[in-house]
């Protein structure tokens, strides 16, 4: 176990916290638990590669507390009517079909590599903005203009759908490469 690993445990530690102090309606500690979650992600990546101790572990278990921390933020925010629903459906829908398409392609048994395309890493950014820019939004009502949340939405949205395309495409390429073995 090395450094970038724990803080990716960390963040997974994090995750019910977050939403124990969302639904309590302690939005501002919410958001600063957050952050810190975010920036152990960044700092995770970062010292794994500067100290050359990338492993296949890390590899598992960043993605699995990206996704954990994002969906149950887009899940809890969704349902205390502070992100829309119908974006939480989206990002929830493309981490659904990305798991479906490890399923399907570790089933035919089609080896997998776990490496994010350029847009999925653009798409976790744009999600980890939302949910802090929502977040800011909920604490700062005064100062922070819900309204001006739509544009990032809306592009969020658009680079999840383009992003689980993506996956789509590649998973299809897999399988049509196997086919032909």
């Amino acid at each position: 176990m090395n450094i970038p690993n724990l803080l990716t445990l960390l963040r997974i530690l994090l995750v019910p916290v977050v939403v124990i102090l969302l639904i309590q309606g302690f939005f501002f500690k919410a958001l600063i638990v957050f952050v810190a979650a975010g920036l152990s992600d960044a700092l995770d990546g970062f010292l794994a590669r500067v100290l050359h101790q990338q492993t296949t572990l890390g590899a598992y278990l960043d993605p699995i507390a990206d996704k954990a921390l994002l969906a149950s933020s887009f899940v809890t925010l969704s349902v205390l009517h502070v992100i829309p629903g119908w974006l939480t459906v989206l990002v929830i829908s493309r981490d659904f079909i990305i798991l479906l398409g490890i399923s399907v392609l570790s089933t035919m048994s089609v080896s997998v590599q776990i490496k994010p395309a350029f847009v999925s890493k653009i798409t976790t950014t744009l999600q980890l903005l939302t949910v802090l820019m929502a977040l800011t939004a909920r604490c700062l009502p005064g100062v922070f203009n819900p309204l001006w949340l739509m544009p990032i939405y809306w592009l969020t949205a658009l680079f999840t759908v383009i992003s689980g395309l993506n996956y789509i495409r590649r998973g299809l390429r897999l399988i049509n490469q196997d086919a032909k073995k």
